[in-house]
């Protein structure tokens, strides 16, 4: 039996009503799907915190004089990396459950195997209250136990709190 090693094939049929400059053509949904991601890079790509992009916008044709100083933006406007996020957010869960000094919740997302980097990022880019946290901690510690005054400032120094932070705890739940 001879079978064809090339099949075409069948042609699209268009109903007779309509001819084939009517016909409806095809998206192509990948050009959009490439294309509006990378235009909206290119036009956001400029240098906003780039000295040199101020000056550029500081020119003769400007009335004004323009400050020429570089722009910083908080770390909520800039653009975070899906391991910082996860680790902003793997914080915020560990405060709603416990009390941690900024070092300790550090380490305990570096335990969690985020990296030193993100894991900093992440609880320096929070609106914590550290002084707030020590007393929690105090708070909880002399729920499971008893502490002299100055064994639980130490116990707090030892958790990662300053000294400060420590005696403000220790005052506020002793």
């Amino acid at each position: 039996m001879n079978t064809p090693t090339h099949v075409e094939p069948l042609p699209t049929l268009l109903p007779s009503y309509l001819s084939a400059a009517d016909a409806p053509k095809k998206q192509k949904k990948w050009v959009w799907l490439i294309g509006a991601p990378v235009l909206a890079l290119a036009l956001a790509a400029p240098a906003w915190n780039s000295a040199a992009a101020a000056a550029d916008i500081a020119q003769s044709d400007i009335a004004a004089p323009v400050s020429t100083l570089a722009v910083q933006f908080s770390p909520a406007k800039q653009d975070i990396t899906s391991s910082q996020r996860n680790a902003i957010r793997s914080a915020k869960q560990y405060l709603d459950y416990s009390a941690f000094s900024r070092s300790g919740l550090i380490h305990q997302l570096e335990y969690e195997h985020f990296s030193t980097a993100d894991a900093t990022f992440a609880v320096d880019s929070l609106d914590v209250d550290w002084n707030k946290q020590a007393a929690k901690c105090a708070k909880q510690y002399l729920d499971y136990t008893s502490f002299s005054r100055s064994g639980l400032i130490d116990q707090l120094v030892y958790d990662g709190f300053t000294r400060a932070q420590a005696e403000y705890g220790a005052n506020a739940s002793y």
